[in-house]
C-alpha cells in the first residue's frame, strides 16, 4: 500500500490519496472486500498510534467509508445433498472434518486444527477462532467416539483439497466462492429452520455481533409472520 501511494509520511496521508490507491487497485481487479480490509488495517494503525499517544493528530482516514458490497447468497445443503456429499468423500480426514462442521457450525480451519485434548465431556472446544474467543459446542456421543478413536493427538492433516475434489464429483452446485464454508451455512440454516434461537446461534457460530447471524433469521419458521397476520389484505374470519 505504501509503495503504490508513493510512501507518504503518516501525517501527510490524505483521504484523496487513499481513494486514488483504492480506485487503481479496483482497476487491477482487486476485490472490494480486500480493499475494505486495507482501509480497516490503515485506520487501525492510526487509531493505535493515537491511543498510545505516539501521534497527536486526527486519523486522516476517519471519514473514508468502505465500499458497499451486495450481500452474497448463502447457499446451504438439503438433507439429501448432505447424504450425497458424505457418501462421496472417501478421504477419512475430510469426511470427519465435514461431519464436525455440519454438527457444530465451525469453520473448516477450526475443525482441521483440533487436537484430542479439545474433545471432552461431549463437547468440542474451538480455540484460536476468528473472533479470538474460545467456543464450547456440544456434540453427539457417536461423533465424540468417532473422533476419539484416532490415535494421534493432532487429529487431522490438511484435507481441504480432498473435500473440494469430492464436492466436484457430486451434483451439488454452489455460488462462486462457497465450498467448505457451505457446511457452516448448512448448520446455521438447518438450526434456524428447525426452530433454533437466533441468539443461541450467534454464540454457537462465534459471531461478535448479531448482525452477521441475522442473515439466517429469515429461515425461522415464524420469521416475519406478522406481515401475513397483520396485513390489510389478510383474510377476515
Amino acid at each position: 500500500m505504501a509503495l503504490v501511494m508513493s510512501n507518504p509520511k503518516a501525517a501527510k496521508l490524505s483521504p484523496d490519496t487513499f481513494l486514488e490507491y483504492r480506485n487503481a487497485k479496483l482497476q487491477e481487479g482487486c476485490k472490494p472486500k480486500t480493499l475494505n480490509n486495507h482501509l480497516t488495517y490503515l485506520k487501525a494503525i492510526y487509531n493505535e498510534l493515537i491511543s498510545t499517544k505516539v501521534i497527536n493528530y486526527q486519523n486522516p482516514l476517519e471519514g473514508v467509508k468502505p465500499i458497499k458490497i451486495p450481500e452474497t447468497e448463502l447457499a446451504y445443503l438439503t438433507t439429501e445433498q448432505i447424504e450425497e456429499l458424505l457418501s462421496t468423500i472417501k478421504h477419512p480426514d475430510a469426511l470427519l472434518i465435514s461431519k464436525i462442521c455440519l454438527s457444530t457450525g465451525c469453520r473448516w480451519g477450526e475443525a482441521q486444527s483440533l487436537q484430542k485434548r479439545h474433545i471432552r465431556n461431549g463437547q468440542i472446544q474451538f480455540t484460536d477462532t476468528k473472533s479470538g474467543k474460545n467456543r464450547f459446542i456440544p456434540i453427539s456421543q457417536e461423533l465424540e467416539q468417532e473422533i476419539l478413536k484416532r490415535n494421534e493427538d493432532k487429529l487431522f492433516g490438511f484435507s481441504l483439497s480432498a473435500f473440494n475434489r469430492a464436492l466436484d464429483k457430486t451434483s451439488i452446485e454452489l455460488p462462486k466462492g462457497q465450498a467448505s464454508h457451505v457446511l457452516r451455512h448448512t448448520f446455521a440454516s438447518h438450526f434456524m429452520m428447525n426452530g433454533g434461537n437466533i441468539l443461541t446461534l450467534q454464540k454457537i457460530l462465534g459471531h461478535s455481533t448479531i448482525n452477521m447471524t441475522m442473515r439466517y433469521a429469515h429461515l425461522a419458521p415464524d420469521h416475519l409472520q406478522d406481515a401475513v397476520q397483520l396485513s390489510p389484505m389478510r383474510v377476515q374470519p
